[in-house]
């Protein structure tokens, strides 16, 4: 099964220029079975990073482009009335497909986003009070702009909490932008489908099977109860950096997505250092800065280097 994922990350790294951090994270999402979102500037490949990796996995792919006039029944279908038979038929939306892409999500409006919410975290829409069963796997796929940019809106914690991480997507470094340049004038390959939907559902399996230590599930839980109350954790710099610290659903994420990593570094179990060099990724988007924090300038990223520095990991785990 490691071969196989070592196949899938060459394969996406042939047709992505650097990026192997945000590649790496892609596909622990996808072993984790959870729903990425992936930020950055315009036109640094988040788009065609998602819709590569999809193209990898067999199964049935649809992309919805986010934009201000979008309406909730674009996304996940509506009912017809059809005067032929005197009866509504249900029309299913662009959602119904294994791996949906939903580019600039944050170019749609409150109304819009909030549509995906049932769909994220039950696998099902209910359109007319009839509620259907998604396709499984299911994931979503989901690119935003950073907030500062016009004409985007900032996603609700609901919804960013639906997410099993946000991983940040960076500029190229000045070797990776030359071979940019230089495939820009090349013909492209066609992504290989590289894993069948039983293949990829196997995999999941086997991660979700791999065994978590008491000592590194009591390193998790510690550094998600730390974000709520620091103070009781000794934290005392740290007490008043939030208003609202991560969820228990950051808990399960962070050994979902934890024992994804162990699957791809090839661990028997799973180890400390799979839940630290994750837990950036899968907190980043649920913690939210208080206003005291925000007019001293604080940020996310500074209050979690500071938690994963303080936060004692078990030793020899």
């Amino acid at each position: 099964m490691s071969d196989q994922l070592n196949v899938l990350k060459n394969e996406l790294s042939h047709h992505v220029v650097g990026q192997e951090r945000v590649i790496e994270r892609l596909i622990v999402s996808l072993l984790a079975n959870g729903h990425c979102l992936l930020e950055g500037v315009p036109g640094v490949g988040k788009t065609m990073m998602t819709s590569t990796l999809a193209q990898m996995v067999g199964g049935t792919f649809s992309r919805i482009q986010f934009t201000p006039d979008l309406l909730p029944s674009d996304i996940v279908g509506t009912r017809i009335y059809r005067a032929s038979k005197e009866s509504f038929d249900i029309e299913l939306g662009p959602i119904f497909a294994n791996f949906v892409l939903a580019d600039e999500i944050n170019r749609a409006p409150a109304k819009v986003q909030s549509a995906l919410l049932e769909v994220m975290a039950e696998r099902q829409v209910t359109i007319g009070g009839v509620s259907t069963k998604l396709a499984l796997p299911f994931m979503v796929l989901a690119t935003q702009n950073p907030i500062e940019q016009e004409g985007v809106y900032l996603l609700p914690e609901a919804q960013r909490d639906r997410f099993l991480m946000r991983v940040p997507v960076d500029y190229p470094t000045l070797a990776e932008e030359h071979e940019i340049a230089r495939r820009s004038s090349m013909p492209a390959r066609a992504p290989q489908q590289v894993l069948s939907i039983d293949e990829l559902v196997s995999l999941q399996l086997q991660a979700n099977a791999l065994p978590v230590p008491d000592a590194v599930q009591d390193y998790a839980v510690r550094l998600v109860m730390a974000t709520r109350n620091p103070r009781e954790f000794g934290f005392d710099s740290l007490d008043g950096w939030l208003s609202f610290g991560a969820s228990p659903r950051a808990t399960i994420g962070l050994l979902a997505a934890g024992r994804g990593l162990a699957l791809m570094r090839k661990h028997s179990v799973v180890q400390v250092q799979d839940i630290y060099d994750i837990a950036y990724d899968v907190l980043n988007h649920r913690l939210v800065l208080s206003w005291d924090a925000v007019t001293r300038g604080a940020s996310v990223d500074e209050f979690i280097v500071a938690l994963l520095e303080r936060v004692l990991a078990p030793v020899g785990w």
